[in-house]
């Protein structure tokens, strides 16, 4: 089995190119998830131009980009495959206008009109799955991709979110085994009450470090083994700031990410 890759979804850092890649390589990482947003180092009208000299200054540093959360259109397509980026993540929220099987079939038609494209440029759509108004679970991400081959759309397992959606570890992985294309998110969350115990329960997820995540991380990567996954493991770093509000961003993030790096390197060394 190929050597595990690990990687960091730089979401929290606006840094200019060279101060990312300088930044991601002093984590000891070997990759990015690199942001294709508008406030990001490369945007969906850069794309065609900012994404391959993004992916040339990271290479300077040995690191390498593996996937990009972006659009998904044919000109963000080409521009993966002009950079050797081999996945564009998404998730899918559901249209509460439209309801659950009509956005599905809308996914579909879309997928339907960019496997020539996907194919042309050797990129797939990863569809990772999320909690909320969104498809949360293993099931529902397989529901929605079953049909297309996992070299033009597969799947992102992200067990931080089947933990709050209360799907079981050894089970989310069985349902995406053959459908997972060399991508999975390691990141942490719980529900945690944020009223007081005589009012009706509300609830929250928060974004925590492995410590506090609602599923092992041990048993998530020993699942994937057993599958025979090779690839890239994502670090999110997402950590929910103590205000209660949005996510820590830029340093404040760091020493979350960093117990999260070590935790991880333990358990892939581990036999």
């Amino acid at each position: 089995m190929a050597e595990p890759i690990l990687t960091v979804f730089t979401k929290p850092w606006t840094d200019a190119l060279p101060a990312l890649a300088d930044r991601v390589a002093g984590l000891g990482l070997q990759g990015v998830e690199l942001p294709v947003r508008p406030g990001y180092q490369v945007t969906p009208e850069t794309a065609a131009a900012g994404l391959p000299a993004a992916a040339r200054t990271f290479a300077e540093r040995g690191l390498e980009i593996r996937s990009i959360a972006g659009s998904i259109d044919e000109a963000t397509i080409a521009a993966c495959g002009e950079a050797g980026v081999p996945i564009i993540r998404i998730c899918v929220a559901i249209d509460p206008a439209v309801g659950f099987r009509a956005t599905v079939e809308d996914y579909r038609r879309r997928f339907d009109s960019l496997v020539p494209a996907l194919e042309r440029h050797g990129v797939a759509i990863g569809v990772q799955n999320h909690s909320g108004a969104q498809i949360g679970s293993a099931a529902g991400v397989l529901h929605l991709i079953e049909k297309y081959d996992p070299k033009h759309v597969c799947a992102v397992l992200d067990m931080a979110h089947c933990g709050v959606a209360g799907e079981p570890t050894a089970l989310a992985v069985d349902i995406l085994a053959d459908r997972m294309r060399g991508l999975a998110n390691f990141k942490s969350a719980y529900h945690r009450r944020v009223n007081g115990p005589e009012d009706e329960a509300v609830y929250k997820v928060h974004w925590t470090t492995h410590r506090h995540a609602g599923y092992s991380w041990r048993e998530f990567v020993q699942c994937l083994r057993k599958v025979g996954f090779s690839g890239a493991y994502c670090l999110p770093a997402e950590y929910s700031h103590p205000s209660g509000k949005g996510q820590r961003m830029g340093d404040d993030a760091i020493a979350f990410l960093r117990d999260d790096i070590a935790f991880l390197r333990t358990l892939l060394a581990e036999a």
